[in-house]
């Protein structure tokens, strides 16, 4: 019995609608993580893009558990001398873009590379309630029967 190998063409893609409401944002990071790489599927193959599309929505509601909303620290660096900079997960949830730390989450789960890259473009975050994907009709899943740690209340 050969080993399977996915082949691009061969790979048929779902559109995944997951709201954050209420879940713990490292557990939904590992599931999405896994959705957009295709971990999930039994015809994973690690070189080919074989994950879903996932939409999550209402991304400003997530749970960050014990004091890491108030102590997470995001740093960039501006590129000049002695630019770098902090904010902590407090001030970008009640932020502008509160959606960027759900991102920021997935993204450090995701391998880098061209192929990370790509799987990172199959990802949309919405702060609010509302996508404009109801086109490809995407299947909710319900992160939060998952598991009872999936879900913390805020």
């Amino acid at each position: 019995m050969k080993t399977f190998s996915a082949k691009p063409a061969e790979v048929t893609k779902k559109w995944i609608v997951i709201d954050a409401t209420g879940l713990v944002v490292g557990r939904l990071a590992t599931l999405v993580a896994n959705r957009l790489r295709g971990k999930h599927l039994p015809t994973y193959t690690p070189h080919v893009d074989c994950g879903d599309h996932v939409i999550i929505v209402n991304a400003a509601k997530v749970v960050l558990t014990g004091r890491k909303r108030e102590n997470k620290v995001y740093y960039h660096h501006t590129g000049f001398i002695g630019g770098i900079k902090e904010r902590t997960a407090k001030s970008i949830l009640e932020g502008r873009f509160p959606e960027r730390v759900v991102e920021k989450a997935i993204e450090r789960m995701i391998p880098r590379g061209p192929l990370g890259r790509m799987q990172m473009g199959n990802l949309r975050v919405y702060g609010g309630p509302d996508h404009p994907h109801e086109a490809q009709q995407p299947e909710p899943l319900n992160v939060a029967v998952m598991n009872r740690k999936n879900m913390r209340a805020a």
